[in-house]
């Protein structure tokens, strides 16, 4: 459980460095006294999605986590005032099987 949280802390840390990084690469195309043509529309596009891509495994590793970490949270203790599950009533005997075979 330890190493698929600690795998987890990684992706979710490789993340969002991805994510920092296209972020400024993007900031740095539309800088105003950049002209935007062809070329540079491509890779606008380009790290847009790779932008977009980072942010889904950012959301669905923290999610994955969270769940993980959730499900390791102790159960509450059982009330006083809950009922007690009865108990299933005795099967039924079966009946006595004859000495004699028959045919």
């Amino acid at each position: 459980m330890l190493s698929a949280l600690l795998g987890m802390h990684d992706a979710l840390a490789l993340a969002e460095r991805s994510i920092d990084f296209h972020r400024d690469h993007l900031a740095r195309l539309i800088l105003p006294e950049r002209q935007i043509g062809p070329h540079e529309v491509s890779h606008l596009v380009d790290g847009t999605r790779r932008l977009t891509e980072a942010v889904a495994v950012r959301e669905t590793q923290a999610n994955s986590a969270a769940a993980v970490l959730q499900s390791l949270a102790r159960a509450p203790a059982p009330t006083a005032a809950s009922p007690t599950p009865t108990l299933p009533a005795p099967a039924a005997p079966l009946a006595a099987q004859s000495a004699a075979h028959s045919r």
